[in-house]
């Protein structure tokens, strides 16, 4: 399949549908959720009622052959908010978990889980981070014991920063089976629903972001059943046994895949989508009050320097978004990311939309930074993003060695 920049009438669908619920039910409701931090369950209940927020939504944006509806679907969202965009589509990094790691089985029995249905929903977690593991993720300290007698990997330690933690209805955490393997030691499990000895007692107040409930868990013996290791233990033990191999130097090196880094590929171009919805909407009231605000008896937009910024965060923000669509269509037709086009995507996205919600603050001057205009809560909002899923400074690293083949520290 080729790529094509141009959408077809589902696409637009699509677009036009998720705008119009961004657009009606987020924007008037995310002021009040951001001074609330508080989970708005009454919002994700209603994407659930529409179909927004679903099982079945899921897999039609993941069986469209171009990739690029689950990317249309996340602009439109955090176009409207961010806050309450990540609250309603953060499932989607636990879906991605047991999609890059789970049998087919293990896809149909946990994903409907992730979602709940639309009278009672539920969220889904990805946990990765620690508290001395967040971009170095080799160096993880959540272990799982499997006990042969009773079929059940057991889990202990402690995982940080996880959007939806502790209020998640399935958590997929990924801990290492093997520390003397490091990365390649690691594997994904999934926690059910009620199982004893997963807690969270902190909930984090963040910077930006305040609708996306983010909190510390605890592991303390969970034990789960065997089914839950994603990929299964036979596929988990030959992995592991060519990973010994080229460790004792039996086996030429292999690829360091592993289960953190193989969701985070599949998610960084979505990651990427919703920062260039922030950047957009960041954008579209920057243009619009610089139309209407009249300082010295015109707007200002007829000063050169706001139309030039305005005409640059345009072009910046047309620059993210086709990086990002052409790393979901290479994603999603099985293109191997040569330049490491995932990580491009998310980079170059991520920093757009910092950089141009700073510019919005900027044209809006004082007002700007009043709560009384958006932009202050976009700036806010558009920060994590060079942050999470790979900092720009990690970004970078993974570009710079899929360029050059080279190992730079």
């Amino acid at each position: 399949m080729t790529f094509s920049l141009e959408l077809d009438e589902d696409q637009r669908d699509l677009r036009d549908w998720v705008h119009g619920f961004a657009a009606e039910v987020l924007r008037p409701a995310a002021s009040e959720w951001d001074e609330r931090e508080e989970t708005p369950w009454p919002i994700i209940s209603e994407a659930a009622k529409i179909g927004l927020y679903s099982f079945e939504t899921m897999a039609t944006f993941w069986a469209d052959p171009t990739g690029l509806s689950m990317p249309i679907a996340n602009e439109e969202l955090f176009w409207g908010d961010a806050g309450i965009g990540l609250a309603i589509f953060g499932t989607m990094l636990g879906v991605a978990g047991i999609f890059s790691a789970g049998t087919p089985d293990q896809l149909a029995e946990w994903v409907p889980q992730c979602f709940g249905d639309a009278d009672d929903p539920k969220v889904a977690a990805f946990a990765v981070s620690e508290p001395e593991a967040g971009s170095d993720v080799s160096s993880m300290k959540v272990r799982a014991r499997y006990d042969e007698a009773k079929d059940e990997w057991v889990l202990n330690g402690q995982k940080a920063w996880i959007t939806n933690g502790g209020i998640a209805n399935v958590h997929v955490v990924v801990a290492s089976v093997d520390p003397e393997l490091a990365a390649r030691g690691q594997a994904a499990f999934v926690v059910p629903p009620g199982t004893p000895g997963l807690e969270s007692t902190r909930k984090i107040k963040k910077l930006g972001l305040h609708a996306s409930h983010t909190a510390d868990i605890f592991l303390d013996d969970v034990r789960v059943p065997g089914s839950c290791l994603l990929g299964g233990k036979d596929k988990l033990d030959e992995r592991l046994a060519r990973a010994r191999d080229v460790k004792a130097g039996k086996a030429p090196q292999q690829s360091r895949s592993q289960a953190a880094m193989q969701t985070f590929e599949l998610s960084r171009p979505t990651v990427g989508s919703q920062a260039v919805g922030i950047a957009r909407a960041a954008y579209d009231y920057a243009l619009e009050y610089a139309k209407n605000r009249v300082q010295f008896g015109r707007p200002i937009i007829d000063n050169q320097s706001i139309a030039f910024t305005l005409a640059d965060m345009k072009m910046e923000i047309d620059c993210a978004r086709l990086l990002v669509w052409r790393a979901a269509w290479m994603g999603r037709n099985g293109k191997p990311f040569e330049a490491a086009e995932g990580s491009m995507s998310k980079l170059k996205a991520g920093e757009v939309a910092v950089w141009s919600a700073e510019r919005a603050v900027q044209i809006l001057g004082g007002a700007g930074y009043s709560r009384e205009h958006p932009v202050e809560r976009m700036y806010r909002d558009a920060k994590i993003f060079t942050i999470f899923e790979g900092t720009s400074e990690i970004q970078r690293l993974v570009i710079s060695r899929a360029i050059s083949g080279l190992h730079i520290r």
